[in-house]
């Protein structure tokens, strides 16, 4: 797993000690990790292993979780992390299930959309799944109740966020992707 450890090493360069930060919000350190995190995703997905993207992205995105966790204040291990990215998956529906045959069938059976498809699909998946996780710590540190509803409003407006800052980050990803 060569490129999960990269994928890993990238990230760590961009966001250690982000928590840290004095000269950002919290809400401005949380969007510039799923930023992050969906740029170093969107990289990894266009990647030539087909349908071993799941034990790769998975992973990143569980420590994306635990990232903006250190963020809220929240203390969470990184195993505990792939516990709940899990949990909120299963509530926000089949959106990881989608991602992963869309994939799958764009390095296999329609290569030639990879790039184009591929990249604004993860890059918007895992933006709104980091944002979907915000929302769950904020509401867990509370001791309030987290609403499913709120959760799938809130990632399809941050998917649709996300696939429009891929295009924005285009650079920056095919820079990663050629990084890997």
């Amino acid at each position: 797993m060569e490129i999960l450890e990269k994928a890993k090493e990238n990230i760590r360069k961009e966001v250690i000690n982000i928590e840290n930060r004095t000269d950002l919000t919290d809400d401005q350190k949380v969007t510039r990790i799923c930023t992050v995190f969906g740029t170093t995703c969107a990289a990894v997905a266009v990647q030539p292993i087909p349908f071993a993207d799941i034990f790769i992205l998975t992973p990143i995105q569980a420590y994306m979780g635990k990232k903006i966790a250190d963020i809220r204040g929240f203390n969470i291990s990184e195993a505990g992390a792939k516990e709940i990215f899990k949990e909120i998956a299963g509530l926000v529906g089949l959106g990881l299930l989608s991602q992963q045959l869309a994939i799958g069938a764009y390095k296999t059976v329609l290569p030639f959309f990879s790039g184009f498809t591929t990249i604004p699909l993860v890059f918007g998946l895992t933006y709104g799944m980091g944002k979907v996780m915000d929302y769950y710590f904020e509401k867990k540190i509370k001791g309030e109740k987290v609403d499913p509803e709120m959760l799938k409003k809130i990632f399809k407006k941050a998917r649709a966020e996300g696939k429009q800052k891929s295009k924005e980050n285009k650079k920056e990803i095919e820079k990663q992707k050629n990084n890997l």
